[in-house]
């Protein structure tokens, strides 16, 4: 099993992308900031630690998402992200 691993935003965001038994996903940690992700896949995005501040495409109010919950992106769109805490995320893609 071959591992990649990712940088973003100045090591404020790190991944490791592999191929579970669902498909490509990464599993990552972002640090207490404010980011705009592209997406080029459907993802579907689980908090797995903290929570994260998300405003949807086409949507004009940010959805908070506690560690527990999911929530879910096209392909071929752009998300803004905040986290007040280190928080933890799986993303899987198809």
């Amino acid at each position: 099993m071959a591992f990649t691993v990712n940088s973003y935003f100045d090591d404020q965001v790190r991944s490791i992308a592999f191929d579970s038994a669902n498909g490509p996903c990464t599993s990552g940690v972002m640090a207490a900031g404010e980011y705009t992700f592209e997406t080029s896949k459907h993802e579907v995005m689980k908090v797995m630690e903290g929570e994260m501040t998300i405003l949807l495409p086409g949507n004009s109010e940010w959805q908070t998402f506690p560690a527990g919950t999911e929530f879910t992106i096209d392909a071929n769109q752009s998300f803004d992200v905040k986290t007040s805490t280190p928080t933890a995320y799986l993303c899987f893609y198809s």
